[in-house]
């Protein structure tokens, strides 16, 4: 199968009048080594079914198309949804029909048509990329893989471990889903039109959560992250009716109360969570 090239996409993008816009962070990958690299690093085969966000101009849809057994890719943009079929029926017609075409927001989707994805698979937009990837987790159980490509910035702080300045509320949220780590970086010249910032590759690998209420675990990691430089016994006093209720409810699950957010395991928010129930 022949994948998309810069002169393709440019092509393309000219017949449908499209002008790439920064409000949806649309940066279209011209350059298919990278595409097979993003493929190959996600690790998925004829058994997978794969949801892609954010298409475009199908690029990595190609890319998938060529491997997994079924494609439905999410997309917001109308112009772009109602020209990636063609896309598919003229560089994959043998794969075209594996192609489903979700035109809609995904921020605001809960079901999928077809099989349930067993690998999410993605160059995200930069704008939206966090919420997006943790309402995917989030709504999508049979999702057993994640490889995206996100602003390097992002990817740093989601794979950041515990103690790491870049490790934060992301970094905590995605852990509840599964193993996080980064899976390589992506030079900005393989994009059009060319962003002003380097990308880089996450993978998240599912894993059973922590046995403790979502919501509740994910308010403290959003309270005791809102003031990062405080204490923990500072930062939750408000969440627990106080700095002596909340130091009682820290050393009761074995947190000393002195310890930042920062420092925190997301088994530490869920074990507090928990105890408060």
């Amino acid at each position: 199968m022949r994948l998309l090239g810069a002169s393709d996409i440019r092509r393309i993008a000219a017949e449908v009048g499209l002008r790439p816009t920064k409000q949806r962070g649309q940066n279209f990958v011209t350059d298919a080594n990278t595409v097979r690299r993003i493929v190959r690093e996600a690790g998925i085969d004829r058994d997978d079914s794969v949801v892609e966000i954010g298409p475009g101009l199908g690029s990595l849809t190609l890319g998938l198309l060529e491997v997994a057994d079924h494609v439905t890719a999410v997309e917001v943009d109308d112009v772009l949804a109602g020209r990636l079929a063609q896309t598919a029926r003229e560089f994959a017609p043998e794969r075209s029909d594996r192609l489903e075409i979700v035109h809609a927001d995904a921020l605001r989707i809960d079901t999928l048509p077809g099989p349930a994805p067993t690998a999410l698979v993605a160059n995200l937009p930069y704008n939206v990329s966090v919420p997006v990837l943790l309402h995917f987790l989030e709504t999508f159980s049979s999702l057993r893989e994640v490889l995206v490509m996100v602003q390097a910035e992002v990817a740093h702080r989601l794979a950041a471990g515990p103690g790491s300045r870049t490790y934060g509320v992301p970094s905590v949220k995605a852990r509840w889903y599964g193993d996080v780590q980064l899976a390589g970086t992506v030079g900005r010249t393989i994009f059009w039109p060319v962003p002003n910032v380097d990308s880089a590759l996450v993978r998240v690998t599912r894993r059973t959560p922590p046995e403790a209420d979502r919501r509740r675990t994910f308010a403290l990691v959003d309270a005791a992250f809102a003031q990062r430089r405080k204490t923990l016994r500072a930062a939750l006093s408000a969440h627990f009716g106080g700095g002596e209720q909340a130091e009682q409810a820290l050393r009761a699950v074995g947190i000393d109360p002195r310890t930042r957010g920062e420092q925190l395991t997301v088994e530490d928010f869920a074990r507090l969570a928990a105890f408060t129930a």
